[in-house]
């Protein structure tokens, strides 16, 4: 949410879904993390949150929505427990994508799995171990982002935070 010459408060984006109609809203960190509740399905909450800040931002927002379930259940997982311990490697990163891939562009997403970067999928979600920091992989993101949508990242810890903050 924050790039470039765009910035937004953990407050005004929180006062944005107050006005947008939803309850118990707080955001977490500064990144464009926000924990609602809300009743619809994900797809029209999607539509709803994107058009409420788009209009009151006036730039597109896109955005990623997670149950408390999912999310929960990706702060516990561990694609990666057969390869090891991960010792010495960078933080784990969860890409969070817009849909499912399909098993074709799956196929195709794992392909850039190497042994300085992990890759692993789960759902709507590609889990990204790299071998050192981020900006040091060679990691082709923007041929993954072609290949399964553009995503948002978040380290792993981020999101178990986020999970231990709100839904624990």
């Amino acid at each position: 949410m924050n790039l470039g010459k765009r910035r937004i408060t953990n407050v005004e984006l929180c006062a944005c879904f107050e006005q947008l109609g939803f309850g118990e809203v707080a955001a977490f960190l500064a990144s464009g993390n926000v924990v609602f509740s809300a009743k619809g399905t994900p797809a029209v909450l999607k539509k709803r949150i994107e058009s409420g800040l788009a209009e009151a931002l006036d730039y597109e927002v896109p955005t990623f929505i997670r149950t408390a379930t999912q999310v929960t259940t990706l702060a516990g997982s561990d694609p990666f427990a057969s390869r090891g311990d991960g010792t010495g490697r960078g933080k784990p990163q969860i890409a969070l994508l817009a849909r499912k891939p399909t098993p074709n562009n799956a196929a195709a997403a794992l392909a850039y799995d190497t042994d300085d970067d992990w890759l692993a999928l789960q759902g709507q979600e590609l889990h990204w171990w790299p071998c050192a920091g981020v900006s040091d992989s060679e990691l082709d993101f923007k041929a993954l982002a072609k290949i399964l949508g553009p995503p948002t990242v978040r380290t792993r810890m981020t999101i178990v935070r986020l999970v231990a903050k709100y839904f624990a």
